[in-house]
């Protein structure tokens, strides 16, 4: 009974596979570097003679990795009549190694890019054998070292504020990944503060502060090489700010500008005024008060003896109605000048008040230029460390080569004591 269901199962097994195609590539992806001539082997296999098959087809198609994107034929090979058509975006490039009796179908790519990161498929045909597996793909990876990465602060580098270093390379297959490190004034690493965040090359400060500033290193790094880009990041209090020092003072100068023509104008207006009560009142400049016109002929009026002390009233009269009439105008034109002079000073106070914070300011500005000069003398200070840190390491490297020359020198045998003394032929 164990025979019996051992041969059908042989039997089944052999009846399935007959007919059958069986195409392979030997590995699901390859990768290679930029501008390498390569190639992606193919075989197939049939159960039936390939002598005995009316065709083969074997074509060569570089699948899209987008769904919204068609596949791209890259050629097809007939067999028997031996032709070969290559589409128009890879001719010169491409060309097929082929040996249908041996099953061989390898594609030959030269000077592979960037825009060669496709799976391609090869796909094999034969009419009297569709069964099986006719298609075969695999993942071709160009390999791109990392270009230099260009770092940027985004934000403003003042105390409180949280700000954001960006780090990206051009191009680079596979994508880099990115790293960032922090350097203090004596190029040693120092660590980042708790709350910073550093994901796909950006560097996340919160609450930065005086600590913050420092010398900052992110490396763009992939399975071929790596490389680097830097900055230096100086955090300072928002009245050091230098691109507001322009403002503040066009600010202050136009304040003081305004604050003088709207005194000027109140003085016009005030004196305006003056002259006008004035010529209400009847009082013109350069004229005498007269009761009556002068006689036409010159001649004044004649005053009689009897009628003297009538008149010496009448004047008495008019000098006091003038001194009463001009009371209200002296107790108007005082008041005005109180409110004048309430004015002046409350101008004078504003003015101290400028004077002030111009000196405030000055003394500010002079700070920020004292610690300007501290934070460039530091930096000076760590250049110079710098160089001599180059210098020690250069000095170091050659000392290790004169001391491998030693050691060889070391290793040769003795002279032995019969070599014979060397002769000088020219003698």
């Amino acid at each position: 009974m164990e025979k019996r269901i051992l041969y059908w199962t042989i039997l089944c097994m052999v009846l399935t596979g007959v007919g059958a195609i069986d195409v392979t590539m030997p590995q699901s992806q390859y990768e290679f570097a930029r501008g390498d001539n390569i190639t992606l082997p193919c075989s197939f296999k049939s159960a039936i003679n390939i002598n005995t098959a009316e065709a083969v087809v074997i074509t060569w198609t570089a699948l899209a990795l987008e769904a919204n994107v068609k596949d791209a034929t890259i050629l097809t090979y007939y067999y028997p009549i031996k032709k070969t058509g290559i589409t128009p975006p890879y001719k010169g490039r491409v060309s097929l190694d082929v040996d249908v009796l041996n099953g061989k179908a390898n594609l030959k790519l030269s000077s592979i890019s960037l825009a060669d990161n496709k799976d391609f498929e090869c796909h094999v045909q034969i009419p009297d054998d569709e069964d099986g597996n006719q298609a075969a793909s695999a993942r071709l990876v160009v390999l791109v070292a990392p270009s230099t990465p260009v770092c940027k602060i985004q934000g403003t580098a003042q105390y409180g504020q949280d700000i954001t270093l960006s780090c990206l390379s051009a191009e680079g297959s596979p994508p880099p990944t990115y790293s960032w490190e922090r350097r203090n004034v004596q190029n040693q690493p120092v660590p980042q503060p708790p709350k910073t965040t550093d994901k796909d090359g950006i560097l996340s400060l919160y609450n930065i502060s005086k600590d913050t500033s420092g010398y900052y290193i992110c490396t763009s790094r992939n399975k071929i090489r790596f490389a680097t880009c830097n900055l230096t990041l100086a955090v300072m209090p928002p009245s050091m700010n230098i691109a507001s020092t322009p403002a503040l003072i066009g600010g202050v100068v136009g304040g003081l500008v305004l604050l003088i023509l709207i005194i000027i104008i109140c003085c016009c207006c005030c004196r305006k005024k003056n002259k006008d009560e004035e010529y209400e009142m009847g009082v013109h400049e350069g004229e005498e008060y007269h009761d009556k016109e002068p006689d036409r002929n010159g001649e004044g009026r004649r005053v009689e003896v009897q009628g003297k002390d009538s008149y010496e009233d009448s004047s008495v009269k008019r000098t006091e109605r003038n001194e009463e009439r001009s009371d209200p105008d002296r107790r108007d034109y005082d008041g005005r000048r109180s409110d004048y002079d309430d004015r002046r000073s409350d101008y004078d106070d504003r003015r101290r008040d400028y004077d002030d914070r111009r000196s405030d300011y000055d003394d500010r500005r002079s700070d920020y230029d004292d610690r300007r000069r501290d934070y460039d003398d530091r930096r000076s200070d760590y250049d110079d460390r710098r160089e001599r840190y180059d210098d020690d390491r250069r000095y170091q490297d050659r000392r290790r080569d004169d001391n491998r020359y030693d050691d060889r020198d070391r290793d040769r045998p003795p002279v032995p004591n019969s070599k014979p003394t060397r002769r000088d032929y020219h003698d």
